[in-house]
């Protein structure tokens, strides 16, 4: 299916996309999160720091492992479902692709879902860019906005962001790095900032065998330890700490109670780390909690959505049931 319209293209430069929220080299906000994660008494950081320039490039490369099956099972749901996928979105939507990347997800679904507008958001400015300008190459006639921001906290989309038709784009179980009550939480603000006429189309990791889980999130050639202990760096350059990243190494597993994995930095020895506000002991052994990926099942995931104020409308999976695909549309606002 070939693009008929002839839209303007509307890519934002960088200087522009450039907002409070998007993070940055001393941030205070970003300081003052990472100094109170690392100071608790078991210490954490959000993983959103995971996605720095080479952390978005190492979870690309995580993508094509065999072990990490999110990626290829969710692809092939919309290429089995696509057509009556595009059907319950409809066409001429405003995309809004929450944690874009290099924007490749949404791309592939531009023949079916022909938006009017596609509005990229990601942490990682320079990486969006580079990806949003290729992009426009191949698709002139959808008008892109990109947006570097942190979209987890609260955030208001600029006027350039049509009001018509949004549909908030969430793949490949990202909406798992949230807490339920979190995910609620997010969701929430979502339906608020489409003024109650917008909707989600978004994928969900499914619960199953916890090696298959396991598998996935701590692979055998180590991409994934790169990805985690990358963070470090990360944080290093932000809050202008000292990790030695050789002092640490990756954790991985299924919590079947909390119905997560976990990632986790471990120390391999007893070490201090230091930044200008303040400094942590680390035992040999202990951990940085960095990253939760939450599974459920359909029924807990369309109750979920219900408690946000969305109805979920269809929902698509895979033959073994490993994930699904949702769309769902917000209920009136009170």
């Amino acid at each position: 299916m070939h693009m008929s319209r002839t839209a303007a293209i509307r890519v934002i430069p960088p200087d522009v996309t450039s907002r409070p929220e998007a993070i940055a080299h001393g941030s205070a906000a970003a300081i003052e999160e990472i100094s109170a994660g690392l100071l608790a008494r078991r210490a954490y950081t959000s993983p959103k720091y995971l996605y720095d320039s080479l952390g978005s490039r190492l979870f690309e490369a995580i993508c094509e492992l065999p072990e990490y099956y999110p990626t290829r099972t969710e692809a092939a749901i919309f290429e089995r479902h696509g057509a009556d996928i595009a059907r319950a979105v409809g066409a001429g939507s405003t995309l809004i692709d929450l944690g874009a990347g290099n924007c490749a997800k949404a791309a592939s679904l531009f023949p079916l879902l022909q938006p009017a507008q596609y509005v990229p958001i990601d942490i990682s400015r320079d990486f969006l860019n580079d990806a949003v300008l290729r992009l426009q190459q191949r698709f002139p006639a959808i008008e892109m906005t990109a947006l570097a921001l942190d979209f987890s906290s609260a955030f208001a989309l600029p006027d350039t962001v049509r009001q018509q038709g949004r549909v908030f784009f969430y793949p490949g179980s990202s909406i798992g790095n949230f807490a339920p009550h979190e995910a609620v939480a997010f969701l929430r603000r979502l339906r608020a900032s489409g003024a109650g006429e917008c909707s989600l189309l978004i994928g969900v990791d499914l619960v199953k065998d916890s090696a298959t889980l396991d598998a996935a999130y701590d692979d055998a050639i180590g991409v994934t330890a790169a990805f985690n202990l990358n963070m470090l760096r990360h944080v290093n350059h932000l809050i202008g700490s000292d990790f030695d990243v050789t002092q640490w190494q990756h954790r991985a597993f299924f919590n079947a109670e909390e119905s997560r994995i976990e990632m986790h930095l471990e120390a391999r020895e007893a070490l201090v780390v230091t930044w200008p506000q303040g400094e942590r002991h680390f035992a040999r052994g202990e951990r940085i909690h960095t990253e939760d990926s939450y599974k459920y099942t359909p029924r807990t995931f369309v109750e979920l959505l219900r408690d946000a104020g969305f109805a979920a409308t269809r929902t698509w999976t895979d033959d073994a049931g490993w994930f699904a695909v949702v769309h769902a549309r917000a209920m009136g606002l009170a």
